[in-house]
């Protein structure tokens, strides 16, 4: 079958409804998102760390500090952290939370900003996979992959009340490069609004850099390949995404760091990079003689060669992972427990039920458009979602957290898998296997549903029924059996306490730093090693040597959490060391224990040393 073509006349008539159906399934999707989690909330902020922290760096902008300045003075040794986090999520966020404290008390305006933000970016994520499965497909096709959104989000954890961090406006912006890219009509404005995504991404978080460089490595080939037909695209492509990254640089970093490469931020290493062949290509579709076929395949040749010059010269440390520089220890002890950084080895080896959530829906799309293509159906759709699929599917091997990416990319192409066997089946109702066929179709595009055969296939009902009663049981009901670490009564001792550095997990850290006016030695983030660092020192070595530890980082106040993982580990680890002792109530002299209410199992102490 060729590509299919809208008829510009159709246009507007089409884009009517399918602006309404994507606000009905956005608004039904908010709803149950809302009825399955709201009920039972403890928190207004999500439970991932990222997400706490993203608070404090709101509150800190809000506080006064400069737009510019994104060190965290109170994490980390003294002087403080630079974090790498852009402003560009802060900045509503922010907004949101001066609007509403306007009309209620300072909480619950931040209450109400963390749950509406995550919320409303369902919107134009559902928007923007719409528009990528009517252009690949047909109305059903949309109407499949609104529902298969749907599923995504709700089961998924980015789009939760409170989840603040920066993955869902990823996720957001991902779908719109892909949405511009799928264009049959080669739109300008479609292309232009994947071009500014594109940039955003990069600015926003560095994570999705190959992603980016995918992309536009899609537009300089069809370019290539398409001519004169697809020149105007490719030139609003380039141009948006040189003009959006110039801005985003500009408008996030400060003039001090214009010289500074950094590779887990917007930094002049990608900048220079990226607009080195964003304006290449941009110049490329332009210079006369582009019409022969030859001559663009050379100037995209030369285009290449210059990026990669521009990589070598100009940033040449990033063509690695950034975390692969962190020290041994903290290699060991903290990053191979971070699942999102894991490779799927880890995740066999670790959680093999897990791994067909991760990785099986974005090799079935691979596979389903790797078809298409062979049999001459809707190549050029096909072959776009493929190579970006592709891509993130890839970096999943490496990091598992690619793996959210293709699962949502490989929306459109299953979408429109599974209106077809649909359609079949009912054209051929006798057809027992057909059925079956279509019923299987739309459940191997699940994740959730890999996950779940996953937990039955490894872990048996048993494991099923686990994992049901966890997800049933409320927060308070957990609190009741067993008195946690983290509960609020431990902070509001914590916070009782004169302001001074706090020793504890790196996990603690970032509700330290929310719920308590001290400073947070550690947190669980890789410009922090030598908070991260200082902290395992002190747990791994004798009380009379982690003394000096302690003297060196200035510390008043140890928080001790024997349930915590970490802190497990670290006493595993050391059989002989500060919090192997510890666990079993061998507590060193210059360590005063302090009252909490038992309804924490925190265990503060007061660092009274010589």
């Amino acid at each position: 079958m060729a590509d299919i073509t809208l008829p510009s006349a159709s246009k507007p008539a089409a884009a009517r409804p399918l602006l309404f159906w994507t606000l009905v399934y956005g608004l039904v999707t908010m709803a149950v998102i809302a009825l399955l989690n709201l009920p039972a909330a403890s928190d207004y902020v999500g439970n991932d760390n990222d997400d706490v922290m993203r608070l404090v760096q709101v509150r800190d902008l809000l506080a006064g500090q400069s737009w510019f300045d994104l060190t965290q003075y109170r994490l980390g040794l003294d002087g403080g952290t630079l974090m790498h986090w852009s402003r560009l999520i802060d900045l509503p966020i922010a907004l949101l939370i001066r609007v509403f404290a306007q009309i209620v008390p300072m909480e619950q305006a931040e209450a109400l900003a963390l749950l509406v933000w995550p919320l409303i970016l369902i919107l134009p994520l559902m928007a923007a996979i719409a528009i990528a499965a009517r252009r690949i497909g047909d109305d059903v096709t949309m109407h499949l992959a609104l529902l298969l959104t749907s599923v995504f989000v709700i089961t998924g954890n980015r789009f939760l009340p409170g989840s603040i961090d920066h993955h869902n406006v990823q996720l957001v912006l991902v779908a719109t490069i892909a949405a511009g890219l799928i264009d049959p009509a080669r739109g300008l404005a479609g292309h232009a609004l994947a071009g500014i995504a594109a940039a955003a991404a990069i600015a926003i978080g560095a994570e999705t850099t190959p992603f980016v460089a995918a992309a536009c490595a899609i537009v300089g080939v069809l370019w290539a390949v398409e001519g004169e037909d697809y020149a105007r695209a490719a030139r609003a492509f380039s141009l948006t995404l040189l003009v959006s990254l110039s801005a985003f640089f500009f408008a996030t970093v400060p003039p001090s760091q214009y010289a500074d490469v950094t590779c887990d931020s917007l930094s002049v290493g990608f900048y220079a990079v990226v607009g080195i062949g964003a304006a290449s290509l941009f110049i490329a579709t332009q210079l006369p003689g582009m019409g022969n076929l030859r001559l663009r395949i050379a100037a995209i040749g030369v285009t290449g060669v210059l990026v990669s010059l521009g990589a070598v010269t100009i940033a040449p440390q990033c063509l690695q992972n950034p975390l692969s520089e962190l020290d041994p220890l903290l290699q060991s002890m903290w990053l191979a427990g971070v699942i999102e950084a894991q490779s799927f080895l880890d995740q066999i080896s670790k959680e093999p039920a897990a791994f067909g959530g991760f990785y099986a829906v974005g090799f079935f799309a691979i596979c389903v458009c790797l078809f298409r293509i062979l049999n001459g159906d809707r190549v050029r759709a096909h072959a776009i979602v493929l190579a970006l699929v592709a891509i993130c599917w890839l970096i999943a091997l490496i990091q598992v957290r690619g793996a959210i990416f293709a699962n949502l990319l490989a929306i459109p192409p299953l979408a429109l898998l599974i209106a077809e066997l649909r359609r079949k089946a009912r054209e051929e109702p006798d057809q027992l296997g057909t059925g079956l066929l279509f019923a299987l179709a739309a459940f191997l595009s699940v994740p959730s549903a890999w996950a779940l055969f996953g937990v039955l296939f490894v872990e048996g009902t048993a494991g099923v029924t686990n994992r049901v009663k966890g997800l049933s049981q409320t927060p308070a009901a957990t609190t009741e059996q067993t008195a946690a670490c983290d509960a609020p009564a431990g902070f509001a001792a914590l916070n009782g306490l004169p302001t001074g550095v706090v020793v504890a997990a790196s996990d603690m850290g970032p509700e330290i730093l929310r719920l308590t006016r001290h400073r947070a030695l550690s947190g669980p983030y890789h410009r922090n090693q030598g908070g991260m660092l200082t902290e395992l020192h002190v747990g791994l070595s004798k009380p009379e040597e982690a003394a000096a530890f302690l003297r060196g980082a200035g510390a008043t106040i140890l928080v001790f959490c024997p349930d915590f993982p970490q802190t497990e580990k670290i006493a595993l680890t050391k059989a002989d060391g500060l919090y192997a002792g510890m666990m079993k109530g061998e507590v060193p002299a210059y360590l005063r224990r302090l009252p909490v209410d038992p309804s924490s199992s925190m265990q503060i102490y007061s660092v009274e040393l010589p």
